[in-house]
């Protein structure tokens, strides 16, 4: 069985606005209580539609550019983290640290990890559910959207519920969620959302990370309108890519900072 398809989940209780570790950050404490539900799953001018006589879904041809970029991607969604490279922990350590710059790290084995959201101590056992590139999707958002960021991170913007979503847990769904969504381990895209995608992909290499910071803030703002708690979180993960799918077949996107969840965003 895949290991994206399911695991474990951690729910993450607030429980007062009066956390004080030496720093204003920290606004609220967190209760972090194991639970078992499915949380970890894990341009077009030259794309044409061609439907098979065997297949009910048409196929899109891609230029060679569009296809040297879905390869590319594709490796990197190939790529399973693992603990004993050391780029691999570099890369978690400077998640840690673009998350709690004033809090130093004791470990990457450490109950430090479940204040990110993380269902245990070693988040290594989380990354199953989306490899090394649901790393690199957090550490792109932590650093290139760095509000947004921070305020999903710390659940400090909106009425949010008593038991909230984990923030690293939920990242990685959305990972695996795009992933699926995109349809980015066919050969070829095989629905008009992924043939747009590459598009857009062809145009900007790090697309895919940008799409993921705009879908992890729709999903939190779709949290907050449908007054969700964490038993909820697969309802509001289907809404969201509903949502997502709706604007990026707007006929006048030409970019992902077209997309009207972008304007969600703050740097």
């Amino acid at each position: 069985m895949d290991d994206r398809s399911g695991g474990s989940f951690v729910a993450v209780r607030r429980i007062s606005p009066g956390l004080d570790r030496g720093n204003p950050c920290h606004s609220a404490s967190a209760e972090v209580v194991a639970g078992s539900a499915a949380w970890l799953g894990r341009g077009l001018s030259c794309v044409c539609a061609q439907r098979r006589e065997s297949d009910a879904r048409p196929s899109f041809d891609l230029t060679p550019a569009q296809e040297e970029c879905l390869q590319r991607l594709q490796n990197r969604i190939d790529v399973a983290y693992d603990s004993s490279v050391p780029e691999h922990q570099e890369a978690l350590k400077a998640l840690w640290n673009a998350s709690f710059p004033e809090e130093k790290l004791r470990g990457f084995i450490s109950e430090q990890w479940k204040e990110m959201g993380w269902q245990g101590k070693d988040p290594s056992t989380d990354f199953r559910g989306g490899g090394l590139i649901s790393l690199e999707n957090l550490l792109y958002f932590a650093r290139n959207f760095q509000k947004s960021f921070q305020d999903l991170l710390r659940k400090q913007v909106g009425d949010r519920a008593m038991w909230e979503y984990p923030f690293a847990v939920a990242g990685v769904n959305i990972t695996f969620m795009l992933i699926q969504m995109l349809d980015l381990e066919a050969v070829k895209p095989r629905t008009m959302v992924g043939a747009t995608f590459l598009k857009f992909l062809s145009e900007n290499v790090s697309a895919f990370d940008l799409l993921y910071c705009i879908t992890f803030k729709l999903m939190d703002h779709q949290w907050l309108a449908m007054h969700a708690s964490y038993m909820d979180f697969n309802t509001v993960m289907k809404a969201t890519r509903r949502q997502l799918e709706r604007e990026l077949l707007q006929e006048d996107i030409t970019r992902l900072e077209d997309l009207p969840s972008y304007a969600l965003l703050r740097r």
